[in-house]
């Protein structure tokens, strides 16, 4: 038997989404900034650059999460690698090496609530079973998800996808029903939902976050012969073809800098 108070219901904290097992929060304010740090924090909130977390209820489902981001538990609740075996062992190594997501990612169960470490990036629930039950993340995007998801690997259709788009040859892709939450450089109110129904999808640049896994990705000439391409200054497109969805960001900041905390000495 537990009790949480000055948590969930401090009027410094905002619920931004609730969905599944899982919780956004955004913190309004940091009080704890010191005097030195109080006019960089504050234009900072501003601007939108708050510290989020992910509130967890087992009760609701396991969960599994990015390693390193658990922050605190309370309740009964139990961990576990996630591994089941040698087998399942050697194909989680073999999928973070191609992917470079970390081979184990730990899984919480149980009656409790667990919660994430704070960050600067937006965080976004998405309903996989929305997606044709299945998305493919872009790398970095992946922080938790409910535990019934299976984790895959996702081959390009061609290399040329990889050689040629700036791209890996790998990435995670996430089958089943359930929920998983996306760290995101870009807020969910900017990011574009694309809808195909046997169509395409043309990107200049790796503007997609992720999309259906039932959907092809190739890399491609924006015009059907060469000279037309380098007369265009597109030159290569990624291009998504089939039925399913895309999210991707408006723009692409080539440097994304997140805010450092200092302390007095």
């Amino acid at each position: 038997m537990f009790k949480i108070t000055n948590f969930l219901e401090n009027d410094d904290i905002r619920i931004l989404q609730e969905d599944g097992a899982f919780r956004t929060i955004e913190y309004l304010r940091d009080l704890s900034v010191s005097a030195r740090e109080a006019q960089a924090a504050y234009f900072q909130a501003q601007m939108n650059i708050r510290k989020r977390q992910v509130v967890c209820d087992l009760n609701k489902s396991p969960v599994t999460i990015q390693k390193g981001a658990m922050a605190w538990t309370v309740g009964n609740v139990q961990f576990t690698t996630g591994v089941k075996g040698a087998k399942d062992l050697f194909g989680k190594i073999a999928r973070s090496n191609v992917t470079g997501e970390s081979a184990i990612k730990p899984e919480y169960s149980g009656t409790g609530i667990l919660v994430l470490e704070p960050t600067y990036r937006h965080l976004i629930i998405v309903d996989v079973g929305q997606w044709n039950g299945s998305i493919v993340l872009e790398d970095g995007l992946f922080l938790a998800c409910e535990s019934q998801l299976k984790h895959r690997t996702q081959m390009r259709s061609n290399f040329s996808s990889a050689s040629l788009g700036g791209e890996g040859f790998f990435n995670l892709e996430l089958q089943g029903n359930g929920k998983v939450v996306l760290e995101s450089h870009v807020p969910r109110e900017e990011l574009v939902e694309v809808e195909l129904q046997n169509d395409e999808l043309r990107v200049d640049g790796p503007n997609a976050l992720a999309w259906s896994g039932s959907l092809e990705f190739t890399v491609e000439k924006s015009t059907k012969s060469l000279m037309g391409s380098a007369f265009s200054g597109e030159g290569l497109v990624n291009v998504y073809r089939g039925t399913g969805k895309v999210l991707m960001a408006p723009v692409i900041d080539d440097i994304v800098v997140e805010p450092e905390t200092t302390t007095e000495s």
